[in-house]
């Protein structure tokens, strides 16, 4: 994969901080797609709590001014104007920064966070401007990823697979992960639903029995406080969900005696899944992904999942399996390079299938 263009402008956060602001900057209108928690002040500005991966918040403007208030000390960030190079933000806190040099003229500006946060959020404040607000291209599109690390990123960038949990974090860059990648190819909104270690009925090595990614999926936030209702109609979902449940032996005291009743309740709990998904939306094509290791067993129940929503009436339903990978990343996980693979794939897919 060719990096060039994703190369990053190491930012010193010094040369734009401020410590206090003109009265006559506005909170400018933000577009995301993501699940975010929305609150108002006494003055009508909007803040937005999150906690789910690559999340994204958009702007316009015309002028030469733009501030930008954070109240995140958990995440990195990439801001970017105007397709330029992305400018790296590292854990700002609470703070506020104003963007230099900026040229008279009409302003594109997108924020995304690159970063993985599973038990803490963050708040964005919104973008700020004494100059006029403009409009943003409307996007048609919208397509949904659900999964584990593999849908995170996770230490996608990392060039060792040998990873401290400081490296993980900074080497884990959402952004580049194949969902990302894919949307931005068909210029679609989209939605990264997933966390690393979560499996659909098991997680990684058995930890966490009470927890699983269909139990977090229903909420806006991680702590499970508030029930997602946003307007969101993707017209593809993408699933990959089933490395956690089966990467792993069985530990004795787990609630399965044998890999049959695991694979059995696998089947089970995600076919009710999608078609709980295929409720809230019945036009949307999906795209259920398996990797073919662990001997085939994950990509033999994927296909049996897609066989039973296709005999019981789901028609927009298949699946792709892939090979092939170096897993370079992290602790074996894919690397930049695999998820530009696997965005390919699925361009290729979508593309023929014509899913939109």
């Amino acid at each position: 994969m060719n990096l060039t263009r994703f190369s990053i402008a190491l930012v010193s956060l010094s040369w734009i901080s401020l410590s206090a602001h003109s009265a006559e900057l506005q909170q400018l209108p933000t577009h995301t797609s993501s699940r975010v928690l929305v609150t108002s002040d006494e003055a009508g500005n909007k803040a937005y709590e999150y906690s789910w991966p690559a999340i994204y918040f958009e702007t316009a403007f015309n002028g030469d001014s733009l501030t930008i208030k954070f109240d995140d000390d958990q995440n990195n960030f990439h801001l970017i104007i105007d397709s330029q190079t992305p400018i790296a933000i590292k854990k700002p806190g609470k703070q506020d920064y104003v963007v230099p040099n900026l040229t008279p003229g009409k302003h594109q500006v997108r924020l995304e966070k690159i970063s993985e946060t599973q038990s803490s959020t963050g708040r964005f404040l919104g973008f700020y401007s004494d100059d006029k607000a403009a409009k943003l291209p409307e996007r048609k599109r919208q397509i949904e990823f659900i999964g584990d690390s593999f849908t995170v990123g996770y230490g996608n960038t990392s060039s060792s697979r040998e990873c401290t949990n400081e490296e993980l974090f900074n080497t884990t860059n959402s952004q580049l992960a194949f969902g990302p990648l894919t949307a931005k190819h068909f210029n679609a909104d989209y939605q990264i639903n997933a966390s690393s270690g979560f499996g659909i009925v098991r997680n990684y090595n058995g930890h966490s029995p009470d927890k699983n990614l269909i139990g977090f999926y229903p909420f806006t936030l991680h702590n499970n406080s508030y029930i997602y209702a946003g307007n969101w109609k993707p017209q593809v979902i993408v699933i990959g969900l089933g490395t956690n449940d089966f990467s792993t032996k069985l530990n004795d005291g787990e609630r399965w005696k044998t890999r049959a009743e695991l694979q059995q309740d696998y089947v089970k709990k995600y076919t009710q899944f999608v078609k709980t998904l295929h409720t809230k939306n019945p036009k949307a094509h999906f795209i259920l992904m398996a990797s073919d290791k662990m001997e085939g067993e994950l990509a033999a129940q994927v296909g049996n999942v897609v066989a039973t929503l296709k005999a019981d009436g789901l028609k927009k339903v298949d699946s792709i399996i892939f090979s092939g990978l170096d897993y370079q990343g992290c602790h074996w996980h894919p690397s930049a390079k695999d998820d530009k693979l696997l965005s390919d794939l699925l361009i290729d897919y979508l593309s023929k299938n014509k899913a939109w």
